[in-house]
């Protein structure tokens, strides 16, 4: 049950996901989360370097969707700079919004990873449908109140999965 919960990689930040990390995992397409995993959740647009990792994953022939729990104005407001799609209120984990992703993508879920901070929707989400799945640190301290519970529940997991030796923190190979 728990295996659901265990990332294939691990990293503690979006930048250590480059185009050569995903063509060694034969990885074309991202559905990556937005809040604490791109960027703080409270951050209305991207930064520079956000911009940059961006733009060097669609120079490299990254296909990128963004996939949110949060409300359409906030996704696409932040969506929009980058040009990339989004999903808004995906409602993750359940799969719906990850399959319409691909889809809009049109890619294959073999060659496609789920980018998340969460253990709980990002990374559960993506397991459960046979997506490569890739957690990230969260980028702040902070979170929403919903967030913050997750986060308790999420520290117990990623605490079982290394002490079992299954994880490390910012270990880009999971024990999977």
């Amino acid at each position: 049950m728990l295996k659901l919960f265990l990332p294939d990689d691990y990293v503690n930040s979006v930048h250590q996901i480059t185009p050569e990390f995903l063509k060694e995992r034969n990885i074309k397409g991202l559905i990556t989360d937005l809040d604490n995993t791109l960027a703080e959740w409270d951050r209305p647009l991207p930064p520079p370097n956000l911009i940059q990792w961006f733009q060097q994953m669609k120079e490299a022939g990254i296909q990128m969707i963004i996939v949110s729990n949060n409300n359409e104005k906030r996704v696409q407001a932040f969506s929009e700079p980058l040009g990339i799609p989004f999903i808004s209120r995906a409602k993750k984990p359940l799969g719906k919004s990850f399959l319409s992703a691909l889809k809009l993508l049109d890619g294959k879920k073999e060659e496609t990873a789920v980018v998340g901070d969460q253990l709980l929707t990002d990374i559960l989400g993506g397991n459960k449908l046979g997506f490569r799945t890739i957690l990230v640190t969260p980028v702040a301290d902070t979170d929403g109140w919903q967030t913050k519970i997750n986060r308790k529940i999420e520290g117990y997991i990623l605490s079982h999965f290394m002490k079992k030796g299954l994880l490390q923190r910012g270990n880009t190979e999971s024990g999977k």
